[in-house]
């Protein structure tokens, strides 16, 4: 959690210090702007949370297979609330691949666990959420630049993870270790993460929720390489056949085009 809060109130200062310096355009906090947030800041964490539990109890190619077949439910998810037309057939064959890989991942996995599933169902209902809300908010809630965006979402999840942390003693337990090293490789995560939040948030704002979540899943396979090399909880083979369909579907997966005022 520490680490974490780090990343996120790292990213919320790099904001503010740029912003008060003009050398970035960074919205001023108001109520008004941080009421849609809040719901976004919960799924934001809630989906994080229930990755770990996921991962405790699931291998690697589990997660990312499942995490995969996301896009058939926010492509819905686009169509009821985000205004955008239902996939083509090209798109809806890739969504059909999708389910088979799934299908077929879940009928070879060997590492079965219920508590793992069970976690992996909260993660993706609150998953989906978090793609189809923060969407939402992108397009509803005016910011000045998309450094706003990073701010804000940034500084509201920090907030309560500063509380757990602390609650929790993180800092004062026995394994701890404070080094060069150590601190170094923290301060590079924090830059990774204010990278990785201000190119997300550019992407949520470009595409659909659908495309951003095809987008995440095609970058899944470096994952799997490297769980592959590193770890010894793998999938077996008709499991990573199942993966690589899921990923080739994803990757040809065309964004709907929005609705004409028209049919609205």
């Amino acid at each position: 959690q520490f680490v974490l809060f780090a990343q996120l109130f790292t990213s919320a200062l790099f904001c503010f210090i740029f912003g008060a310096l003009n050398m970035v355009k960074v919205d001023k906090l108001e109520w008004s702007k941080i009421q849609p947030y809040i719901p976004a800041v919960f799924a934001f964490l809630g989906t994080i949370f229930f990755n770990l539990k996921t991962l405790q109890f699931c291998n690697v190619e589990t997660f990312i297979v499942f995490r995969a077949s996301t896009p058939i439910a926010v492509a819905i998810g686009d169509y009821l609330f985000l205004g955008r037309e239902l996939p083509s057939y090209q798109s809806l064959l890739c969504l059909i691949g999708l389910i088979c890989g799934v299908s077929l991942y879940t009928y070879t996995d060997q590492g079965f666990e219920i508590n793992g599933y069970f976690y992996l169902s909260l993660w993706y209902m609150v998953f989906l959420i978090d793609q189809l809300y923060i969407k939402y908010v992108c397009k509803k809630v005016k910011m000045k630049s998309n450094w706003g965006r990073v701010y804000y979402l940034n500084l509201l999840s920090s907030t309560p993870l500063f509380f757990t942390f602390i609650a929790n003693q993180e800092l004062a337990n026995d394994g701890v270790n404070w080094n060069i090293y150590s601190i170094t490789f923290l301060l590079i995560s924090c830059l990774l993460g204010l990278a990785m939040s201000y190119f997300a948030f550019l992407a949520r704002h470009a595409v659909s929720a659908t495309s951003f979540t095809v987008l995440g899943n095609v970058c899944k396979i470096n994952t799997v390489v490297i769980n592959l090399l590193i770890w010894d909880k793998h999938a077996n083979i008709p499991g990573l056949i199942a993966l690589c369909l899921c990923l080739g579907c994803a990757y040809f997966y065309k964004q709907a085009p929005l609705r004409s005022k028209s049919v609205n």
